[in-house]
């Protein structure tokens, strides 16, 4: 959380990690075809903050992997807005032609947008989604949503959230993925975290949300943050 006199920086937030300092954790990936794919979170979409590079998390993430692999190949098909079966239909053959060997899947925020969400349905969705990506051969990654942002038209969109990242969980330990969890981070109670929308994170929480996703390759490859 930011102080009154001296709001954090890049450079001084304790829960971002400098890109060399992450590429120094990511020596001897394999990885050299990065793609994401989903919605407005795997596009990285927030206003700038402040203080901090004005880049999504995926953008954060390429960036790094790059230091460690100068050849890698890079492609992200996100669309904001689009639900588990848009993306599938309008993504994966392009996800498919890209033959990436890390891909990033988040999805299913949404599927949440109605008034009274089929749970058996968005389930199947998104296990019909990790099954597609499996078969790409690629290491999967995901992200589970913050707590921090609300849909006022629904009174609770807190525990809708809560409910989705227990099955993105779910589905992460079965298909093998790698999980950044940010639902109980502390970033969640930053003052300045949400864009003018209040729905995604400004660029003080995509950086975070890098650093997330990060650690938790760089524990895959196996080296754990020091």
């Amino acid at each position: 959380m930011t102080t009154a006199s001296k709001p954090l920086t890049e450079d001084t937030d304790p829960h971002v990690l400098p890109p060399a300092q992450a590429a120094a954790l990511l020596e001897g990936a394999p990885w050299k075809r990065y793609a994401v794919f989903g919605d407005s979170l795997s596009v990285g979409a927030g206003d700038p903050t402040p203080g901090y590079d004005n880049l999504g998390w995926p953008a954060r993430v390429e960036r790094v992997l790059r230091m460690v692999e100068p050849d890698l190949r890079y492609l992200n098909t996100a669309r904001i807005g689009a639900t588990t079966a848009q993306a599938l239909e309008e993504q994966a053959e392009r996800i498919v032609a890209f033959e990436p060997d890390l891909l990033h899947v988040n999805s299913g925020a949404n599927d949440l947008l109605r008034r009274n969400p089929d749970w058996e349905q968005i389930e199947d969705g998104l296990r019909t989604m990790y099954t597609w990506a499996a078969g790409t051969g690629a290491q999967l990654s995901v992200l589970t949503l913050g707590r921090a942002f609300v849909i006022p038209a629904f009174p609770d969109w807190t525990e809708r959230v809560a409910r989705l990242n227990d099955i993105t969980r779910k589905l992460a330990r079965e298909f093998d993925a790698v999980l950044a969890d940010s639902w109980d981070h502390p970033l969640n109670d930053r003052e300045n975290l949400l864009s003018e929308d209040k729905i995604h994170f400004a660029t003080t929480g995509q950086a975070v949300l890098a650093t997330l996703v990060l650690e938790q390759l760089a524990a895959r490859v196996g080296t754990p943050r020091s």
